[in-house]
């Protein structure tokens, strides 16, 4: 199976207009280097062998299941679960192709290998892709990966040219040099071509390592998945001028929350930049292509970057002279649409400025251009009543639990086209948006989002074991993820920790908790316009939002959730919303407070950030298969009997959730079904289970419930 993205760019938010580009998903191999002799015998230098013989030792077994499962204090029913050791003496691993991006577990890789292989060797020849116009200019040539799972180190034609560790954030590593001493070497000949090796190291058992639902054992079952490991988004060459635009992962930030004045506040990053020289930034405005403002600002001496403040809001005189497509997008006196001449971004109404970015030299001339876009929108959770506020109006979020999974392709999706089918499938089930769950989904999933009208929470993958090396991880690729992110208006809220997942002690740990206070104000301190719910469910210690799980039944949860002191009292399996006072007794037996309880705090905004997961009972299935939590091929929390009773139960569960009229938000788990967890409202390969139209009733009379209760507040 071919990933089709030949004419789509991987970060179509943000386009250079004179930079060429071509995937190379295709000609990839793959080697299995299960003893790790690959570096010791320089298959770097002297290319990746066509197979390698596994001698077989007593260091090359896993650890045992026991042993690692013993760690997960967190999840007690998969103890004594995990790869097995075994002898693989006298076994050969053979060179193979494999399909890019998708990770050799996948069916669509060509491989679909299930046995665990921690270091894995990519290779693929490339050629140099520049005109000689382009590389008499100086040039560059860059190949920038979308993902790779796990710590990659990657080679070309014998040179090292780059690491990285993050097996969820995109990367590019510069091969210009290498393709110039190879051009030189033979003789100045067109088509020569380099090998560019990657040796990445993705381990199943390291549970310090960041993995999401990624599953430690060969079978997954409960709610974790099949694994993925190596390249997973897609691998694009580029040639670009030396000195260019750098996107939000390199630096630049569009503040678009600014509706009162309708200011973008743009932080534009500049590569390559060569001393002494002087350079400028160009920032155009325009709305459905009528153009509104342009500005340009010098690049300090000083710094790689500069700021332009561009005013985006409509004059009373351009407001009477714009064409028919800005008309279009609805009356001035909707305050829904328009605030001031500035044309807001909601759900119902995505509408986005485009903007293009352009790069002057001291002669004037233009060095490099940027098509992208911004939407303008406010958010606020501080108000104080309880109301999460979209442009200054409370805001009801039914959202879906979204893990974006896929039958034959794992982790990546078949073709681009599959992340805007999802919200397609979402919106007509009636979510205005969804909790991306435990993974950095594909930038062109968000790029889908802006120009829809999705609301997205972005969510780390978490890790499951606590300590110095987790935390180092955690805070690099947790930051790389909010960069490549910030400037979607589309994403409403950043989650970096899921359930206390990686901090099994936050109930007697100050160091745990410190590290989410850490999380916190790291992320705060990357942007401080979105709220930070930083350990979605149960045990906050410093959080913007009050989020709680709970996946009992609709009676119980009624109970739970009929008023704000109910919620606010809750615990599910032993957590607490909020954790407790960490108190210790000095050598004269007198007891301190060592770390303080947190609390709800007054007015903050309590969402249910999951519930219900209900499956349906297969025809012919054991009792033990439909077993909620069981460990079968049906997998649920709770069981409905068929897709009457299924619907039935949802409009329950939602009933007993907002009854209270405090929660200004759902996540209903979830939206597909995943391999063995099927309590999805589509199946895994995307049909209905039940009426979607039906669905949307009970989500739409769920926020017109939260909103009518609002205005008999009022």
């Amino acid at each position: 199976m071919a990933y089709q993205s030949k004419d789509f760019y991987p970060r179509p938010d943000f386009v250079h207009t004179n930079h060429r580009w071509t995937p190379i998903n295709d000609q990839w191999t793959i080697l299995f280097d299960d003893e790790d002799v690959g570096l010791q015998e320089s298959w770097h230098i002297h290319r990746v062998p066509d197979k390698v013989s596994i001698r077989g030792s007593s260091s090359a077994k896993a650890p045992s299941a026991e042993a690692e499962a013993q760690r997960l204090s967190a999840f007690p029913e998969l103890i004594a679960k995990g790869f097995q050791g075994q002898d693989s003496a006298g076994r050969e691993n053979t060179k193979q192709r494999i399909n890019v991006p998708f990770a050799f577990q996948a069916p669509a890789s060509g491989l679909q290998e299930k046995g665990a292989h921690e270091v894995l060797w990519y290779e693929r020849a490339v050629a140099d892709p520049r005109a000689e116009t382009e590389v008499k200019a100086g040039d560059r040539v860059l190949v920038r990966f979308g993902a790779v799972d796990y710590d990659v180190t990657l080679w070309a034609s014998g040179q090292l040219v780059g690491k990285h560790r993050g097996g969820h954030v995109p990367f590019d590593v510069d091969i210009t040099d290498a393709l110039t001493t190879a051009g030189k070497e033979s003789g100045g000949k067109e088509g020569v071509e380099i090998q560019l090796v990657l040796r990445v190291q993705d381990s199943p058992y390291d549970l310090a390592q960041p993995r999401g639902k990624q599953y430690w054992a060969p079978q997954p079952e409960s709610i974790f998945y099949t694994p993925t490991s190596g390249i997973w988004q897609p691998v694009v060459l580029e040639v670009v001028p030396r000195t260019r635009l750098g996107n939000s992962s390199h630096g630049t930030v569009l503040k678009a929350n600014d509706i009162a004045d309708g200011i973008l506040d743009a932080e534009v990053a500049v590569l390559g930049r060569r001393a002494g020289h002087a350079y400028s930034v160009e920032i155009e405005g325009s709305l459905n292509g009528f153009q509104i403002a342009k500005k340009r600002e010098d690049l300090p001496k000083d710094k790689d970057y500069t700021t332009v403040k561009l005013g985006l809001a409509l004059s009373e005189e351009q407001q009477k002279t714009v064409p028919q497509s800005v008309a279009d997008i609805g009356s001035y006196e909707d305050t829904n649409i328009w605030k001031n001449g500035l044309a807001l971004w909601s759900p119902d109404h995505p509408t986005l400025y485009d903007l293009l970015i352009r790069l002057y030299d001291a002669q004037g001339a233009q060095i490099d251009e940027v098509k992208t876009y911004t939407g303008f929108r406010h958010l606020d959770w501080r108000v104080g009543d309880g109301t999460f506020r979209l442009n200054g109006k409370p805001l009801f979020q039914a959202l879906c639990l979204d893990q974006g999974y896929w039958p034959e392709t794992g982790l990546t999706p078949p073709s681009p086209a599959s992340l805007k089918e999802d919200i397609v499938l979402a919106k007509k089930m009636g979510f205005n948006g969804c909790r991306k769950h435990q993974k950095v989904e594909d930038p062109v999933f968000l790029y889908w989002a802006d120009r829809l009208g999705y609301l997205v929470w972005v969510e780390m993958a978490n890790a499951y074991e606590f300590g110095a090396e987790y935390k180092d991880r955690m805070n690099a690729e947790w930051t790389e993820a909010v960069k490549r992110d910030i400037n979607h208006p589309s994403v409403v809220v950043w989650t970096p920790v899921n359930e206390s997942w990686g901090y099994p002690s936050l109930k007697d740990s100050v160091e745990q908790r410190d590290h989410l206070r850490a999380l916190y104000y790291l992320t705060k301190s990357l942007d401080p316009t979105r709220p930070v719910n930083e350990n979605c469910g149960w045990e906050h210690v410093l959080t913007d939002l009050s989020t709680f799980h709970d996946y009992s039944d609709a009676p119980v949860l009624a109970e739970s959730c009929a008023t704000l002191e109910r919620t606010l009292r809750r615990d599910w399996a032993g957590r607490p919303m909020f954790v407790g006072a960490i108190t210790t007794t000095n050598n004269s037996g007198n007891e301190r407070e060592s770390d303080p309880a947190t609390k709800h705090r007054q007015g903050a905004p309590v969402i249910c950030t999951e519930f219900a997961g209900v499956n349906i009972a297969r025809a012919g299935a054991k009792s033990d298969d439909i077993q909620p939590q069981g460990g079968g091929g049906d997998w649920g929390y709770t069981t409905a009997s068929d897709a009457k009773d299924l619907l039935t139960r949802v409009e329950a569960l939602v009933k007993a959730v907002i009854q209270g009229s405090h929660c200004s938000g759902f996540v209903y788990t979830q939206l597909t079904d995943i391999e063995q967890e099927v309590n999805g409202v589509y199946s895994f390969d995307r049909k209905e289970k039940i009426p979607a139209a039906e669905v949307k009733k009970i989500f739409d009379a769920a926020q017109k419930s939260y909103h009518d209760s609002l205005s008999k507040a009022a």
